[in-house]
């Protein structure tokens, strides 16, 4: 049996993490898959993500202390070999780090990482220690968006590097009944309402003031559902106070359940300032809502263009006008398609498959 193990810094719900267990749901079941986090312990990490618990056989958590540690290397080694691994797969630098000097260390570990996006290069620290993973290490480099691709190109030059998108499980995120979904939520809405949501941590690259300050130009039937946390919750509260919208903006924290929220929405909005491939509007319209977003990194390539809609900034006025669009015309079809198509978990990972074992058929 081949063996395929996901190296990650953490385990907590985020865009890398989900797709890494997508892959262990839509791999090939003839393959067995490991997920080792190199940071905290595995029952406190069920704990704050349940949905680990089904996959608690298949994680590692090596409890790893901050700072560079050599005690990591020689247990991704015993790992390797205790499993008889034949791929390891990084994600983000630190794992990188770690499971190339472990798959040198191992005779017959292929290394494939996975970029999700180029933001941290741009620190000279980070550059440097990659350019030197890829000269010593030689790992199959993947992009998950055609844009972290070009900026990795503009940096590593003539290193081959691939492009496998992210894709999402369309059968956990799938359309259904607006009104149930809405009264799952326990939100008090009008019967009428038209509800925006966002969902995303809040801190300030996620522009959630701006989606805030849009709701002075939309007609009061519109409501905006915010899900998630971060830093700024008090501060974009204290907007929300200031600008009288208390009984149109809803803040509802960490969401267990993600479709039902989706399917509670007429329109998802992603007014962020950066973002690298992002899951969330892939769900959304997997659930059948369009989605107005930001034309900042991988966005646009997460879009059907038919059905959602990309502005060019994410100024309040300009995020009205679009959601005004997007609501008001008839609807005539789903972006649905689009990600079943285009954005798949399946095809995420059978593309991942012909990377790992190049002409092999299981």
């Amino acid at each position: 049996m081949k063996t395929i193990v996901h190296v990650v810094q953490h385990l907590s719900p985020g865009g890398l993490e989900t797709m890494v267990l997508d892959m262990l749901a839509f791999t090939n079941p003839n393959y067995r898959i490991m997920v080792v986090s190199l940071e905290g312990e595995l029952l406190n990490t069920i704990k704050r993500w349940p949905r680990l618990l089904q996959y608690q056989e298949q994680i590692i958590c090596l409890e790893k202390v901050p700072g560079i540690s050599l005690k990591i290397i020689k247990q991704l080694v015993r790992i390797f070999t205790r499993y008889d691994v034949d791929v390891v797969h990084s994600h983000h630098i630190g794992p990188m780090l770690y499971s190339s000097l472990a798959a040198k260390l191992s005779t017959k570990v292929q290394h494939i990482h996975t970029e999700h996006d180029a933001w941290h290069l741009n620190e000279k620290k980070d550059r440097y220690i990659q350019k030197l993973i890829l000269l010593l290490s030689k790992p199959t480099l993947v992009a998950d968006a055609n844009f972290v691709k070009k900026n990795l190109h503009n940096i590593f030059k003539n290193y081959p590097i691939y492009t496998i998108k992210n894709g999402i499980d369309p059968y956990k995120f799938n359309a259904g009944d607006k009104n149930k979904a809405r009264k799952t939520l326990g939100v008090c809405l009008p019967n009428h309402a038209i509800i925006i949501g966002n969902a995303a941590r809040l801190e300030a690259v996620k522009g959630q003031s701006n989606l805030i300050e849009s709701m002075l130009f939309l007609d009061k039937k519109y409501h905006l559902l915010l899900a998630g946390s971060g830093s700024q919750k008090e501060y974009l509260q204290h907007l929300v106070t200031q600008y009288k919208l208390e009984d149109r903006v809803h803040f509802l924290g960490h969401i267990d359940h993600m479709p039902t929220f989706y399917q509670a929405l007429d329109v998802f909005c992603l007014p962020s300032n950066n973002e690298g491939f992002p899951l969330s509007t892939l769900e959304a319209q997997s659930c059948g809502i369009p989605c107005v977003a930001n034309h900042v990194g991988g966005v646009s390539e997460t879009l059907c263009p038919k059905y959602s809609q990309l502005v060019n900034n994410n100024l309040p006025m300009t995020l009205t006008t679009a959601i005004i669009s997007i609501t008001t015309l008839p609807k005539t079809g789903s972006p649905r398609h689009y990600i079943l198509h285009n954005n798949h978990a399946r095809s995420m990972a059978t593309a991942y498959e012909s990377l790992y074992f190049p002409g092999v058929a299981i």
